[in-house]
């Protein structure tokens, strides 16, 4: 049966601002591109491609969040 965990963080105020920094984001992008254009990812890069994408979606989760305490007034 699945389990929910719940967590409370301390969210602080510049984490609206938040990204991959530029040269992940072109890497992550190259890998896509590559990806798109049909070409196989190597192991490897499928690998790396999949991290970027969760820690992209974790920021942005975060981010949204963020926005969302800021927008009730904290």
């Amino acid at each position: 049966m699945p389990q929910a965990i719940h967590l409370e963080l301390e969210i602080p105020e510049d984490l609206a601002r938040l990204r991959l920094p530029d040269g992940v984001q072109q890497r992550l992008t190259a890998l896509l591109d590559k990806q798109e254009a049909g070409s196989a990812l190597t192991e490897a890069e499928r690998r790396e491609a999949e991290g970027l994408v969760d820690l992209a979606e974790l920021l942005s989760l975060l981010r949204l969040r963020s926005e969302r305490v800021a927008s009730q007034g904290g």
